[in-house]
């Protein structure tokens, strides 16, 4: 497939990888000691590289490597032609042009997205300016994020294949307040998030008042990935809102119309979402329940850098705030959020990052720099990241070693909890 581009790409690589995770507990289970990503190299004839961060499940590289061969040929700046054999290749409709589906379409919004990144990473570097210029420019010098608090074991279960961590165990509201002391004093946070749906929620509501007399006036939000029934959050509702205890309460419950239905008696208070609106085509039905104020784009699934700024133009039109979503990730993931999120003007809220948690990294000069709770985009052009091939080559036969393939935190708690139920609602 030629093109008239100047560059045309001649080579594209994803090599997948695992990384160290740390034992940290959601209403799913636990983390399992090894994280799955996918790195993506599209090289051109003139040998820049771009790069790109993915997930690491086998459906994930299978829609990757359907697309991986088809690039070859693209000039990198003829994104219209990469959403078309995206398109083409993954998912259930081929026209970029025909109206989002109301269910979503997460496998092909992925994989646009993984190859988006590397593609702007491509077209930043060959005129030599940040890619955030290419996203039209900073409004902000720097992102902020949240401090993401986890109740945690203090180790892994039967396993020894690399050390154990040195957060210890945190199952406690005096633990978490800890916890929360270090990560604040470390990377200098102005927010935080405490991961819910683990303890019954008037536990976790009491560990939300601890953090709120150890940090008084810092934004507060709580996570119970939808681990409640709305009869269970309409019971501890008048407890989250009293005294203006949360900056916002992010999916209590696991459906849109149950959110349109706590938004009925939350009183004011914000709904924020990363489990019921993630598509274009959710948009519609979201607003015509009120079910959430707050949208937190994650690039990975919504399509790339362009559609988070596309989601966020949105989000003004409708009033919703937008912040950004995590789940465990590398650099690469990291300066891609940075250089989208200077560019939106209505990034609300301090954006979630699990990068505190992980302790290997891919990136050459090793991991970036949270300082004062923001990160600034890494100089340099693109991304401002390049590719550590000696620690790719590691965490690759970390990947061909460890026996992982698709995330199972409910098996992995069964190794804690053998009768553990991962059923949802929990509470």
């Amino acid at each position: 497939m030629n093109t008239s581009g100047q560059f045309p790409i001649v080579a594209v690589r994803v090599t997948p990888i695992a990384f160290r995770d740390p034992p940290l507990l959601n209403v799913a289970g636990v983390h399992e000691p090894w994280a799955l990503r996918s790195i993506i190299e599209v090289q051109t004839s003139d040998g820049r590289v771009g790069l790109g961060e993915s997930y690491g499940d086998l459906k994930t590289l299978a829609d990757l490597g359907k697309v991986a061969p088809q690039l070859v040929g693209l000039d990198p700046f003829d994104l219209n032609q990469l959403t078309r054999v995206v398109y083409a290749h993954v998912g259930g409709n081929p026209d970029p042009g025909a109206q989002f589906p109301p269910a979503g379409d997460k496998a092909r919004a992925s994989a646009l997205a993984a190859f988006e990144v590397a593609f702007l990473d491509l077209q930043a570097r060959v005129i030599d300016r940040p890619l955030y210029q290419l996203l039209g420019g900073a409004v902000r010098a720097g992102v902020p994020y949240s401090a993401y608090l986890f109740y945690k074991f203090a180790r892994h279960k039967d396993f020894s294949a690399y050390p154990q961590d040195d957060w210890g165990e945190v199952l406690t509201p005096a633990q978490i307040v800890e916890e929360a002391r270090r990560m604040v004093g470390q990377y200098g946070f102005g927010s935080i998030k405490l991961k819910g749906g683990v303890f019954a929620p008037e536990q976790e509501i009491q560990t939300l008042h601890a953090l709120r007399a150890a940090f008084p006036g810092m934004p507060l939000r709580i996570d119970p990935n939808g681990g409640w029934t709305v009869e269970t959050t309409r019971r501890v509702m008048p407890a989250l809102a009293a005294e203006g205890l949360l900056e916002y309460l992010e999916d209590p419950v696991s459906t849109l119309e149950e959110m349109g239905q706590v938004a009925r008696f939350a009183n004011g208070m914000p709904l924020a979402t990363n489990m019921v609106t993630i598509a274009f085509g959710h948009i519609p039905e979201t607003v015509r329940l009120g079910a959430v104020q707050v949208i937190l784009s994650d690039h990975h699934y919504w399509g790339g850098l362009r559609a988070t700024q596309h989601l966020a133009a949105i989000g003004r039109t409708f009033g919703l705030g937008i912040s950004m979503h995590s789940n465990s990730h590398l650099g690469i993931s990291l300066a891609a959020m940075t250089h989208v999120g200077v560019t939106i003007p209505n990034l609300t809220c301090a954006s979630d990052t699990h990068y505190p948690w992980q302790v290997d990294e891919v990136i050459t000069g090793g991991k970036l720099k949270i300082e004062g709770g923001q990160l600034a985009p890494p100089p340099g052009p693109g991304l401002g990241v390049t590719l550590d091939h000696e620690q790719l080559a590691r965490l690759h036969r970390n990947y061909l070693e460890c026996g992982v393939r698709v995330r199972d935190d409910a098996k992995e708690m069964r190794k804690h909890q053998p009768d553990f139920d991962d059923r949802r609602p929990r509470f």
